[in-house]
Parts: structure tokens; C-alpha cells; sequence
């Protein structure tokens, strides 16, 4: 993603200014890379520290900066999601992306550097890829083809460029892209409209208060699933919990055990309709959906402090 420099005579290094306003759509990027927020940023802080390891004239040599550092970011995640699987072999419980709220100011960010003949049906909006559902989706990738699909589908970036950063040819990295298309499209929902979902998310929450297990098992599909991430440092199931029935009696049952003032407040987690749980004004699990045919197909509990720090009291 660089071009051949001009003399270093003729070249101005861009200001750090410049260079510091590339931060948002790398983090951007690499969250969508990563699930998790916490290491999206520590990728972006390493490709910042290997840009200001080089000399004055290195960095005057570059063409784009922005190009520079989104190639240099997207390696140091592909090695990242390359040691993802050791590391999560000794995670305790499931693994669910870290969820950010809507208040996080990147969601909405910039598109990448264009491939502008892109088939718009192959395009993802960066709305739809920060949803709870598509990240794990995402999740069941190799490293390679998800490095290739965000880069190409959701931020448009033409295969040549992927090529360098997955040591690839542009063919081949064509074909991981659109291994990886089509197990997005085949894990997909039919889209439900957000106020529909939003209201369906407000019953289910109302349900759930008055431990109505009959409404609660009116608004799960009967095949739904919950999976709790508390990483060993909260109460929550080890494995995924499937059945809507099944689902129903168990929340009614947490509900019948609650002791302290918990409430459940309706917030948007991911781009999308979903609960926060707060205890005495802390957040202590955000809940995140995924509606198909007006009925709860999946719930996905995050209980893990380390992935609520996003979120706050309010």
C-alpha cells in the first residue's frame, strides 16, 4: 500500500497531527480484525510505535502514511488472531467479542482506500459489521480469510493490497473472501427492522422482570441459544445453553435468585437493540440479540469485567 518515493529532498514528513488522525479508522478497523476492543487498541498503539522507530527519512519515504500504517496494523493482527486460538484454549468458558456501546465515536467511521468496482452486493456497511452476530461469524474464520473479508468487503480495499499484507496472491486472497462470504451469508438472519427489534428486546426484558416463563418462551425461538462470557471472573454457564424453553425457566430461575438491585436498562450494544444490567449503578452483564422471525434466535450474555469497560454506570 505504498508507492515508489520522490527524493527525500523533495519530500516533507506529514505532521504528527496527520498521522495521529489515521487513529480512528485503524481502531476501526482492527476491533472488526480482533473482537475486542482492548486489543484493537494495542495493535494501533504497536503500528504507531514501529512508525516512529524509523528515521525521519524513512518516513518522509513513505507515499501514504495512512496506507502504511492500516498494512502495518493489519499484519499485527493477523498475527494476533494467528496465537488467538493457543490463548483461548485457556480461557475459561465461551468467548464472545468484546460489545461497545453507541456511544463509541468510531462505528460510523470512514471507508478504506477504494476498490470502487466492488459488487455492492458484496459489500457489508460498517453498521452491519459491528453487530454482535457478525463479529461471531467473524470469529469461526481461519486468520487469513477474515483479514481478507473485512479488508475487501467492509472497507473496500482492492485485493492487490491484501495480497502484501497476507502473503498471498490477489486470486488467492480473492477466493478467501468469498469462502468467507458465503459463511456469513449462510449464518444470516433475514433483517428484522430496528424498531421492530427494539420492541421485541423491551418484551423480552418486561418478561423477564415479572418471570412470565410462558411470555419468555413465546419470544425465544425454540431452538435459541444463550452463551454467557464471564471468563472465570463472574457466575455464568461454561457452555452454550440451547432450547427456548430450556432458556425461559433458566432465566426465570436467575430472576428468582436475584438479591441485590439489579435493573435492566434498553441500550443499543453493537449497532443493535440489546439490555445492560446494572447492579447499584455498575454494569455488570450487557446482553446482545439476534432476531429472526420476530423471535429471540440468540442471546449473547457478556459478563467478563474486562470486556464491560466500554460501558459505564449511566
Amino acid at each position: 500500500m505504498t508507492t515508489p518515493s520522490e527524493p527525500e529532498s523533495r519530500r516533507t514528513e506529514p505532521g504528527h497531527d496527520a498521522i495521529m488522525s489515521e487513529r480512528r479508522q485503524l481502531i476501526n478497523l482492527a476491533y472488526r480484525l480482533l473482537g475486542s476492543l482492548a486489543d484493537a487498541e494495542d495493535a494501533v498503539q504497536e503500528a504507531y510505535a514501529r512508525w516512529y522507530a524509523m528515521s525521519d527519512g524513512q518516513r518522509a519515504g513513505i507515499a501514504s502514511p495512512g496506507a502504511w500504517l492500516t498494512t502495518v496494523a493489519s499484519r499485527i493482527c493477523l498475527d494476533l488472531l494467528g496465537s488467538a486460538r493457543a490463548r483461548r484454549e485457556k480461557y475459561v468458558g465461551e468467548w464472545i467479542p468484546e460489545p461497545v456501546p453507541e456511544s463509541t465515536d468510531w462505528i460510523s467511521g470512514r471507508r478504506g482506500a477504494g476498490d470502487t468496482a466492488v459488487d455492492p452486493a458484496d459489500r457489508i456497511t460498517l453498521d452491519e459489521s459491528i453487530s454482535m452476530a457478525f463479529l461471531v461469524v467473524l470469529d469461526s474464520m481461519t486468520p487469513a480469510e477474515r483479514v481478507a473479508f473485512v479488508l475487501h468487503d467492509v472497507f473496500g480495499y482492492p485485493f492487490a493490497d491484501i495480497a502484501e499484507i497476507v502473503g498471498r496472491t490477489p486470486a488467492a486472497c480473492r477466493q478467501l473472501a468469498s469462502s468467507a462470504r458465503r459463511r456469513v451469508r449462510t449464518s444470516q438472519a433475514p433483517p428484522t427492522p430496528a424498531a421492530r427489534q427494539a420492541g421485541i428486546v423491551r418484551e423480552f426484558s418486561r418478561a423477564w422482570e415479572a418471570k412470565d416463563v410462558g411470555a419468555l418462551i413465546g419470544l425465544l425461538d425454540p431452538d435459541a441459544t444463550l452463551v454467557a462470557d464471564s471468563g472465570g471472573f463472574a457466575p455464568a454457564a461454561l457452555h452454550p445453553i440451547e432450547g427456548g424453553e430450556l432458556i425461559a425457566r433458566l432465566l426465570a430461575d436467575l430472576a428468582d435468585k436475584v438479591t441485590g438491585n439489579v435493573t435492566f436498562l434498553e441500550h443499543v450494544v453493537n449497532g443493535q437493540p440489546g439490555l445492560v444490567a446494572q447492579e447499584d449503578g455498575v454494569t455488570i452483564t450487557v446482553y446482545a440479540f439476534e432476531i429472526a422471525a420476530d423471535r429471540i434466535r440468540h442471546i449473547w450474555a457478556i459478563r467478563n469485567p474486562e470486556k464491560l469497560r466500554p460501558w459505564t454506570g449511566g
